[in-house]
């Protein structure tokens, strides 16, 4: 045996994914979910019921975030972290073992982190300014207290300075030792004079959803004593109960509003940026645009902000969880710091999707309820840069924030963003989420005011467990080796702390476009280009290097390029180090523009001098509207603004499955070879020959929704690897290549014949499950809604109805057949002569079914669920009250309290023409 496959075979028999096999699963490779527990009402036997119920259905972790309670459940309300909550959480851990479900917990209630043991002093915190004038040359009496009655009792004085009014940017005078019981007695000197008082006062934000025993302060996440204190009441409780720390920690996404100072800042901000802050309050608070220095110092309050989140929250949380044995994972969108930064602060980063992406998928059905999706391919992309540059193996997700209006939600609208997410980089997503609920409570259930409910309780959990399939299956392959995207993209994270007016600036997720649109751009149009990145910000990017030929961040992962989009501010020293990768024989790009200044205030002119000095080593700026490359020693400089050809200078292949046929798709690196997911993501199918960005001598296509694998046709063109492909609108599939020749079953590829067998008559239906229950027959002759069939019901009633055929098939020559169910609401199990052919939860809703049909007579059976809207409209009609919540109880995509009782019936089973389609393998 040759040296090459030897070592193949080792690698093999040491446990390395063969040919012949999916990836082993893993408790992290199973669906996750938020589970919601309403007033932490929980009791042992129905914890079992539920931890049994997701585990028969595929759930693989579940992490709890207790939140408000039930109307008139309070007397079985447990205090979150009391002696009896605690007790909960250890039978909790000890069934989730036995039902093999991690169990993860929130460190605290609803969200951000606080209760009742958050004092005043350790609540979150925000500068409040107030000004006055005096005129020089006279004893100056000033009552300078606070104004507003409600910060009085708790505002505190951190500084009281005078700027003299002829030239704000002069000598100023630091009165805060004059001051006595919020009096100032000062004998100004000659002039005019501008008096500006820095209280510390309180956002008084309270804990939102929170739990009993959760409520309380907001603490302040920009200290490093309140932050530890905060954690220290955890302590408290495990150690008393003796009870195991979670498996992980989770945090929500940032929602501390006006936060924006902490006791320390101007000690820090002195000592990070190298000025004193209070000596330039005027261009910090103008808001006139005026003051040419304002957005600098700006800038250097944020970026401070920025730091101290990340060092004394995020950081000081992930450490005190590792001393525990535990691990965290964060959302850090909605923080005032910078997203790439914070979100490597932790274990696994975390994004969240909202709203209701649009591919125009053929077939998929289209809901007038929705809200647009806030969170494209770049937003997501955030958190698994975070995670691929700093070698973390784990990207999760908030997957699926208001897609629609609840009990509208399909199992099929949800496929569609959760490939999304596959192809920004998640691997290990949470549904959001599955709310605790007793079995003795009726309909609907315990709910959270937020869709999706992805429990026992909604009616599309019958066959939820092959959407958990599906997903299982992806993930196995998406948390297997390592990242192996094309380049990395520099975050402009000053332009932003330098060009948002204001003061306090939080990266939310819905204001993202407004934020960076030029970044967004850069990302979409390099993507469009057939190529992926991550994003890299400047503390990471120093620590990159030039090794072996390639760029490695400091963790060893790999790229062929850094691109730098239209930044206007840069650090000197990130500039100099671009400079010096360069020269080392790295290929650095630059679209549109080289930047032009440094950002912030403090010693401008030396930072300016050494910036200037790094950019004299660049070639000069061309017009950036051809692509140039110029040699750098022994690396190059690539500028242009024609993002095809520029980026063709970065020895990367691009990805033809996306330039050409407008699929979504995402590589990893393995030890044999590669291995993709890719996703139709368009209203158009692939049927064609694909050239990919990598070589191999063997490539293998898996099939998630099916379990379906084997051998790919290839051919060599122009010395480039082509991979033929077959994906319907809508459809994923994950692919594998070898570095080794594997010999195996071949992929079906197959065509239909042009001739379909039409199932347009002959059909009955009854239901086996119904609520409002419908007892009887019915001969509905054409697959239509059963909202149309003659029973007063039909229109109201949630459950699975099962429509029922005899049809002859003819005995032609073909390799197999096809059933097609055309428009399904919203999902299908399918038997064909008494055997299982599969459940259909997707577009296009077709299962291959020629291994079990025969010719001549043969029984078809769907078994069709629809979804719970038609019953909880009529309920909302009767007046039921099954809106029985705290606090904000139940609302729309808008949060606006509004009723479902004017829902016209949505369709309901079987919705069209059922064929059947031979076909021919080819």
């Amino acid at each position: 045996m040759k040296k090459k496959s030897l070592t193949l075979a080792l690698i093999l028999t040491a446990g390395a994914l063969s040919a012949q096999d999916w990836p082993k699963v893993t408790t992290q490779a199973r669906p996750a979910a938020r589970w919601w527990w309403l007033g932490s009402a929980v009791d042992a036997s129905n914890l079992t019921y539920n931890l049994d119920a997701y585990a028969k259905a595929g759930i693989g972790a579940l992490e709890i975030t207790p939140i408000y309670g039930v109307q008139g459940n309070d007397a079985n309300n447990l205090p979150f972290l009391s002696s009896q909550w605690m007790e909960m959480l250890k039978h909790t851990q000890v069934e989730g073992k036995r039902t093999g479900i991690e169990i993860d917990m929130n460190t605290g209630t609803g969200w951000p982190f606080g209760g009742p043991e958050v004092s005043i002093d350790d609540a979150a915190s925000k500068a409040i300014f107030q000004e006055y004038t005096a005129r020089g040359g006279q004893l100056i009496r000033l009552d300078i207290s606070v104004e507003d009655l409600k910060q009085k009792p708790h505002a505190r004085l951190l500084r009281l300075m005078a700027y003299p009014v002829s030239n704000t940017e002069g000598k100023c005078v630091n009165l805060t030792t004059s001051v006595k019981n919020n009096i100032l007695e000062w004998k100004a000197p000659a002039g005019e004079w501008r008096i500006i008082a820095l209280h510390l006062g309180k956002t008084f934000q309270q804990v939102k959803r929170a739990a009993p025993g959760g409520e309380g302060y907001v603490m302040d996440h920009l200290s490093k004593e309140a932050v530890s204190r905060y954690l220290n009441k955890f302590d408290r409780a495990f150690k008393t109960s003796d009870t195991p720390y979670p498996h992980t920690f989770f945090n929500d996404s940032y929602e501390v509003y006006g936060g924006d100072w902490t006791p320390t800042l101007l000690e820090e901000f002195t000592k990070r940026r190298g000025y004193r802050l209070e000596d330039h309050l005027p261009a910090f608070i103008d808001e006139t645009g005026k003051n040419k220095f304002t957005a600098r110092i700006v800038s250097d309050y944020r970026e401070t902000i920025s730091e101290l989140l990340i060092e004394n929250f995020t950081t000081q949380w992930t450490d005190w969880a590792h001393k525990h044995k535990s691990i965290t994972r964060n959302q850090a969108h909605g923080s005032p710091a910078n997203l790439i930064d914070t979100y490597a602060s932790v274990d696994i980063p975390e994004c969240e999707g909202f709203g209701l992406s649009e591919f125009h998928i053929k077939g998929l059905r289209q809901d007038s309820l929705t809200r647009h999706n806030d969170s494209d391919l770049s937003m997501l992309k955030y958190a698994s840069s975070a995670a691929h540059i700093t070698g973390k193996p784990y990207t999760s997700s908030e997957s699926f924030t208001w897609l629609t209006e609840h009990f509208r939600t399909s199992l099929a609208q949800c496929k569609p963003d959760m490939d999304l997410m596959f192809v920004s980089g998640v691997n290990h997503m949470f549904f959001h989420g599955t709310p605790y609920s007793p079995q003795e409570a009726e309909w609907p259930g315990w709910l959270f005011y937020a869709s999706i409910n992805m429990s026992p309780t909604n009616s599309i959990w019958r066959d939820a467990p092959a959407f958990f399939q599906y997903i299982t299956r992806c993930q196995t392959f998406l948390q297997m080796g390592k990242p192996d995207n094309d380049f990395l993209v520099y975050l402009p994270v000053y332009d932003m702390w330098n060009d948002e007016k204001g003061r306090w600036l939080q990266f939310d997720i819905h204001k993202m476009a407004k934020r960076a649109p030029k970044f967004i751009e850069t990302v979409h149009r390099i993507n469009n280009a057939g190529y992926d990145v991550d994003y890299i910000s400047d503390h990471y990017l120093n620590k990159t290097r030039f090794t072996n030929g390639k760029l490695q961040t400091a963790a060893g992962t790999a790229y062929k390029a850094i691109i730098i989009p239209s930044a206007r501010l840069m650090p000197a020293s990130v500039l100099a180090h671009l400079v010096k990768l360069a020269k080392q024989g790295a290929t650095i790009v630059f679209l549109e523009d080289y930047p032009q200044d440094v950002p912030g205030y403090g010693a401008l002119e030396s930072r300016r001098k050494a910036f200037a000095g790094a950019l004299s080593q660049l070639p000069p700026i061309p017009s950036f509207t051809e692509t140039k490359t110029t040699p750098l020693q022994r690396g190059r400089i690539v500028t242009g603004s024609d993002y095809t050809s520029t980026l063709a200078f970065c020895n990367a292949q691009p990805e033809e499955m996306k330039t050409t046929y407008g699929l979504q798709c995402i590589r990893r690196s393995n030890n044999t070879g590669h291995h993709y997911f890719l996703s139709c993501l368009q209203a158009e199918g692939v049927n064609g020959w694909v050239t990919l960005g990598v070589s191999a001598e063997s490539v293998w296509i898996f099939d998630p929704l099916t379990g379906e694998k084997g051998r790919a046709q290839t051919r060599l063109q122009e010395g480039r690897l082509q991979v033929r492909l077959q994906l319907e609108s809508g459809q994923s599939l994950l692919l594998q290549t070898f570095n080794e020749p594997m010999k195996s079953t071949d992929w079906n590829y197959w065509k239909e014949q042009p001739v379909s067998l039409s199932l347009d008559h002959g059909w009955t239906l009854r239901f086996i499950e119904s609520q409002p229950v419908i007892e009887g027959t019915f001969a509905v002759d054409t697959p239509s809604s059963w909202t149309t069939i003659d029973h007063p019901k039909a229109h109201i009633t949630m459950g699975t109805g099962l429509y029922r055929n005899e049809v002859n098939v003819p005995d032609l020559k073909a390799d197999g057949w096809i059933l097609d169910l055309g428009d399904v609401r919203e999902s299908a199990r399918v038997r064909i002569n008494g055997k299982d052919a599969g459940t259909a939860w997707a577009v296009p809703y077709r299962l291959k079914v020629g291994h079990l049909l025969q010719p001549g007579r043969n029984v078809i059976e769907i078994e069709v669920t629809n979804l719970p809207a038609n019953r909880i409209a009529e309920m909302e009609r009767k007046g039921v009250q099954w809106r029985k919540f705290n606090e904000i109880n139940m609302v729309d995509l808008n949060y606006s309290k509004k009723r479902y009782d004017d829902w016209q019936p949505l369709p309901s089973g079987l919705n069209g023409s059922v064929k059947l389609i031979p076909m021919n393998y080819d």
